[in-house]
């Protein structure tokens, strides 16, 4: 008889979000896609019509409700949902549409040997376990934030009904899935001690980052001119807006610096609260502040050649004690040092590698202290840099990650 770890495997990815939508989702599950496939699997994608994070669908696939096609050998299998972005009822609906939706993208699908299941939205659950019973496979739960618990924490969600129906879904989801991925440690030590998920049933697939594409590179004068920059040294926030993000720190630290002409900050991405960003720099007047539209990964690993250093920054909440921000990996990988503003895993993996500095969160004079720090000595920069780079390859390249999660996965069923 063949065994799994004899032979190719097909996998079925089932989740709202995918290239080319830009943000941690897409990039993360892209990426193990095509590591899945350059290893000889096979990788077919149900998903949802692209619209994250500006809740439009993208203009190359409007007025269709479904579609196929093939991205990187990846099949992807793509249904209508109701596009919305924010919070409240229209979410709800963007939500519930796509887990309805998916049930007619899923049966699209020959069987494969393992349905994965990214979360969140937790919702995917109910059609990934749904399906993977009549397709009699195992179904994998990819646990990337922790639902319901990271939206009442930071007061999306109050307690209530709503909340209760939530844990009942997140109770019977890790119960009925075959294994259970999380992003950070975090995630896998609230499962354990707070849901009572045994640890056999948990593994580690963290974020990475594309060594390939994002490395250090020389820099690009033609890219810094066009943006009018050249010679500044640029402060980077390259991720989705949100309202996690804690990004107001940035505006209040480029008033503090606005006396630096030599440093200027550079905002790349889209998401919720980017309006609101957009307009309190105006109102303070910011000429040290670039807006920049939500752009593909190759775009953003030519900035980073530009780049003095990479900011990720974070509200104060203990729920991001778990957080990894995905932001971080590719700067890492870039070779740029990074000013961590936040607590938690994140910044505790940034101070292992020694690859960047970590202040404490939404604390603007610090941040300006820490920046000019870094700007002003380009050899600590330099080594902070050196480092980085280093610990991603050994670490946190897609390459490692994803080997040691199929290795994790086989020995799992095998001894399951």
């Amino acid at each position: 008889m063949t065994t799994l770890s004899s032979r190719p495997l097909r996998f079925v990815f089932l989740t709202q979000y995918f290239s080319p939508e830009i943000g941690a989702a897409p990039v993360r599950l892209t990426a193990i896609a095509r590591e899945l496939i350059d290893l000889g699997h096979e990788v077919e994608v149900v998903t949802a019509l692209p619209n994250y994070p500006s809740g439009k669908i993208f203009p190359k696939y409007r007025h269709r409700l479904a579609m196929q096609e093939t991205m990187d050998g990846i099949h992807i299998h793509r249904v209508w949902l109701y596009a919305a972005n924010g919070a409240g009822l229209k979410r709800l609906l963007n939500y519930m549409s796509f887990t309805i939706a998916s049930f007619w993208g899923l049966l699209r699908n020959r069987r494969p040997d393992y349905l994965f299941v990214e979360s969140p939205p937790l919702f995917l659950a109910i059609p990934g376990i749904m399906v993977a019973r009549l397709w009699q496979v195992p179904m994998i739960l990819n646990v990337a934030d922790l639902w319901p618990d990271a939206l009442s924490q930071i007061g999306i969600l109050e307690d209530g009904l709503k909340l209760r129906l939530l844990e009942k879904l997140g109770g019977w989801a890790y119960c009925k899935c075959h294994l259970i991925n999380t992003a950070t440690e975090g995630i896998r030590q609230s499962l354990e001690k707070e849901k009572n998920v045994p640890s056999g049933k948990i593994c580690l697939l963290p974020n990475g980052a594309d060594t390939t594409l994002f490395k250090p590179m020389p820099y690009n004068t033609l890219l810094a001119q066009e943006l009018g920059i050249n010679e500044k040294k640029v402060i980077l926030y390259a991720g989705t807006h949100s309202l996690v993000s804690g990004m107001s720190i940035i505006l209040k630290t480029a008033l503090l610096l606005q006396e630096r002409s030599d440093i200027v900050f550079v905002l790349i991405g889209d998401g919720p609260i980017k309006a609101a960003l957009k307009a309190e720099a105006a109102k303070l007047g910011l000429q040290n502040v670039l807006f920049l539209e939500a752009s593909p990964p190759d775009y953003i690993a030519k900035l980073y050649s530009i780049t003095t250093v990479a900011l990720s920054t974070l509200i104060d909440s203990i729920v991001l004690e778990g957080t990894r921000p995905a932001k971080i990996f590719p700067a890492m990988a870039s070779g740029v040092p990074t000013l961590y503003s936040g607590y938690g895993e994140g910044a505790r993996l940034l101070e292992a590698a020694e690859g960047g500095i970590v202040i404490p969160p939404q604390d603007a004079t610090a941040l300006a202290q820490a920046l000019v720090q870094l700007v002003d000595n380009p050899e600590i920069c330099r080594q902070l840099g050196i480092n980085a780079r280093r610990y991603i390859e050994a670490h946190l390249s897609w390459k490692v990650i994803v080997e040691h999660w199929l290795e994790y996965l086989l020995n799992h069923d095998t001894i399951h």
